[in-house]
């Protein structure tokens, strides 16, 4: 099969490259390497079976070539980090918006099948379905704070990839993934778990957020692959909206400890106010995270296996080398 990722040079695009070579098929993969990067897919560069196309999913000329050559496509490419987004707003509208049309429009002229990734942060706030089911409620916080953007690009993208499927029959499938970890995961657009391992390495202080009660479910990226290509190889699952996670959740206070210990570090567990880490106004956290997988079960028999401490002792070995 002839694979084609957007985003390959990200953490879980990388990943997802090297599953599907291992599978023997064919993988190209375009990153614009704005949140990506080279050394991510450095070691890919000796297959003869991958190719790695620096440009953007905005340049429709490059994309119509890429998808007519290809059979399945996985769309992961997006401005992604709470601290990217605040920062690039209008940039992370238009590649989150803009680069999905553009890949669902050329995929329907060839009717390539889409994986779209879309995020946990579509179901916003805690609401009275927990955990979050597929047809849950969205409960969002105003449109002057700018932590809810990436959420309501998202769910333009997944409301585009639907219209595709009803209208014009593209077979795409929706993705939700929860906190997906592993090695390769870089802190510098606000993911807490490399950022918290960095710190704690190093000594420097481990900062929380807030009081730390925030409670989120964390998806080691081996169960996560495991996940996505199912789904990508399931005819049952086009036209669907699935949650990918885990059921292996604690709070952020609890994993800065879990951490601290696991790697024997002399790091202060700092807690920081909301309004010194960010400008007034832009930021409003997510109390809660966390995945009703019973769908995923039942169309693919996802059933994630690595649990958390076993996920952390992995990505520690993989900072420590």
């Amino acid at each position: 099969m002839k694979v084609l990722i957007t985003g390959g040079a990200g953490f879980i695009g990388s990943h997802l490259a090297e599953r599907h070579l291992s599978m023997d098929d064919e993988v190209t993969i375009v990153d614009n390497l704005s949140t990506g990067d080279m050394t991510n897919v450095q070691h890919l560069e000796g297959y003869s079976k991958f190719k790695c196309i620096i440009d953007d999913v905005l340049n429709v000329d490059m994309m119509r070539q890429t998808i007519a050559d290809c059979d399945l496509i996985y769309h992961l490419a997006a401005a992604v980090g709470v601290d990217f987004i605040i920062d690039n707003p209008l940039r992370s509208l238009t590649t989150n918006i803009r680069g999905t049309e553009i890949v669902l429009e050329l995929a329907n002229e060839k009717k390539k099948k889409v994986v779209l990734a879309s995020t946990s942060e579509i179901y916003g706030k805690k609401n009275g379905h927990v955990p979050f089911r597929e047809d849950s409620d969205r409960i969002l916080g105003p449109t002057t704070v700018v932590r809810w953007l990436y959420s309501t690009c998202k769910a333009v993208d997944e409301l585009f990839a639907l219209a595709y499927w009803r209208e014009k029959r593209l077979p795409c499938v929706i993705v939700r993934p929860f906190n997906i970890i592993g090695p390769r995961q870089t802190g510098d657009y606000g993911m807490v778990v490399p950022t918290f391992i960095k710190q704690a390495l190093l000594g420097h202080p481990i900062r929380v957020y807030g009081d730390g009660s925030q409670s989120r479910c964390w998806t080691y990226i081996d169960d996560a692959l495991d996940g996505l290509v199912a789904l990508a190889q399931s005819d049952k699952a086009v036209g669907e909206v699935f949650n990918l996670g885990s059921n292996f959740e604690t709070t952020i206070k609890d994993l800065a400890y879990k951490i601290k210990e696991m790697t024997d570090s002399k790091s202060e567990v700092l807690f920081v106010p909301y309004e010194q880490a960010w400008p007034k106004g832009v930021y409003e956290d997510l109390e809660y995270r966390a995945p009703d997988l019973e769908k995923i079960h039942t169309y693919v028999n996802y059933d994630p296996k690595v649990d958390l401490e076993e996920a952390l002792g992995k990505i520690i070995a993989h900072y420590e080398r």
